[in-house]
């Protein structure tokens, strides 16, 4: 090749390096400053909690950000209820809150969301959390939320409830049994709970084929992907879920309006039902469908939600998130306190029935927990491993940071944890002991004590 034709070539290839880095850092930082203004936003006027705190103990570290978090910078407007974030000035992107919505990252010239439809009250009770009459369990709470730090990671809430009774709580500072603490992918499990109830109203079947605008064609390959293939994450769509930035489902979440609309128009990588493969734009497919069966809008979805699942079982203190075109954000944005997420592990212990009153249709807790071949994944939920140290009939509800809510038949208890963990190994290395501690204690004592959850 002549030297002056491979200049040029070498030249060309260049330019269209620096081209496609620059569009990879311009979504990074894009994906940097939404999630800073979301997170924080819901953290301050969702949850109630300090700014700094969140952003040590929940933003800092994420991998991704250490490349941005030198120029990173973000504000909160407590009068105005949002917080806006940049980088070095630019990339800007703001979170407003509205009640009973939490928040929503807004750019341009987006509107600021409407508000929540009237929802019933929440019932006023007293925010001390339950005295522990084991000491053998107390202590195993003495030892997770003493190790709190960058190392350990930090512990936010506790719950433990055997035989339907609160056994033992603790919370970190500044959080009280009324705070709502996000769930990141935890709300898979209540999203898998919501698609169980239309199929108990026959209104959706788990084998049939998701009515999908962008697959309505069927010589698309994607119309042949079924409700179950979602919720198994056996859809087939390449939807690569990293928690990078640069991964389409950080784009999704903290850049694109219609989250639904950007993970239906994924294209293939494998045809569905054959491969497994995890990622949050299977969910937001299925809360689309959610939103589409019950109304269409998001003040329909939350009627739908507390009527049927969060009213049934006592929850007091859920915010669900809604992108800009009314569908819940259920991969990753449900908020409810400690209590409350360990009610919605109650109803899972119980098969689905609450109080006399089925909420999941018969079968759908045994769905729900049998692993797909091949995974520890079943349907929104994650099934124990040896290597985890929990019993070998534990299901979980598993979020991001190591948000969990453990499910163990054999021994009727569920155990909430909440905090931030940042190294699996450090989340596991908790949450087998202390549930471990746990089962031990309560076998030990002829009570399981405590307090009522269902009546608090």
């Amino acid at each position: 090749m002549p030297l002056r034709l491979l200049t040029v070539c070498l030249a060309a290839a260049g330019i269209v390096l620096v081209f496609w880095f620059a569009v990879r850092l311009i979504g990074l930082l894009r994906v940097a400053t939404g999630l800073t203004s979301h997170t924080l936003c819901s953290a301050v006027f969702v949850s109630g909690l300090d700014p700094a705190s969140v952003h040590e103990q929940t933003l800092a570290p994420i991998a991704g950000m250490g490349l941005v978090r030198w120029a990173l910078s973000y504000e909160v407007e407590r009068e105005r209820r949002e917080v806006r974030a940049g980088f070095l000035g630019q990339f800007a992107s703001r979170a407003v809150f509205r009640p009973g919505l939490g928040c929503r990252v807004l750019r341009g010239n987006d509107s600021v969301p409407d508000e929540a439809p009237p929802l019933p009250s929440t019932p006023a009770f007293k925010p001390e959390a339950t005295q522990i009459a084991h000491p053998r369990l107390a202590a195993a709470l003495d030892r997770v939320f003493a190790s709190a730090g960058p190392v350990y990671g930090w512990t936010t809430a506790v719950v433990v409830v055997k035989d339907g009774r609160i056994a033992a709580e603790r919370y970190a500072p500044g959080v009280t049994p009324n705070t709502p603490l996000l769930g990141w992918s935890a709300t898979k499990s209540v999203t898998s709970a919501l698609i169980g109830i239309l199929v108990r109203q026959n209104r959706l079947a788990i084998g049939q084929r998701a009515a999908v605008t962008e697959w309505r064609d069927p010589a698309d390959p994607r119309h042949a992907i079924t409700v179950e293939h979602l919720l198994q994450m056996r859809s087939g769509l390449n939807i690569p879920e990293t928690h990078t930035g640069f991964d389409p489902v950080s784009r999704m979440l903290y850049i694109e309006r219609d989250m639904g609309a950007f993970a239906a128009r994924a294209r293939l990588r494998a045809q569905p039902g054959v491969e497994w493969r995890y990622t949050s734009g299977n969910t937001l497919i299925l809360c689309r469908l959610i939103r589409d069966l019950v109304g269409g809008r998001a003040s329909d979805v939350l009627r739908f939600a507390h009527a049927e699942l969060f009213e049934p079982l006592g929850m007091h203190t859920p915010v669900l998130e809604f992108d800009a075109t009314g569908t819940p954000i259920g991969s990753t944005y449900l908020f409810a306190s400690a209590r409350d997420w360990a009610r919605f592990g109650e109803l899972y212990l119980q098969d689905g029935v609450i109080s006399g009153r089925r909420i999941l249709p018969e079968g759908w807790v045994r769905y729900s927990s049998t692993p797909t071949p091949g995974t520890n994944y079943a349907a929104g939920f994650w099934t124990a491993q040896p290597q985890w140290g929990l019993p070998p009939d534990a299901f979980l509800a598993r979020g991001f940071l190591g948000q969990a809510v453990v499910i163990v038949p054999s021994e009727r208890l569920v155990l909430a944890r909440f905090g931030a963990f940042h190294r699996a190994d450090r989340e596991l290395e908790t949450l087998g002991p202390l549930l471990r501690e746990a089962i031990a204690a309560l076998r030990a004592s002829t009570s399981a004590g405590g307090r009522d959850l269902v009546r608090i």
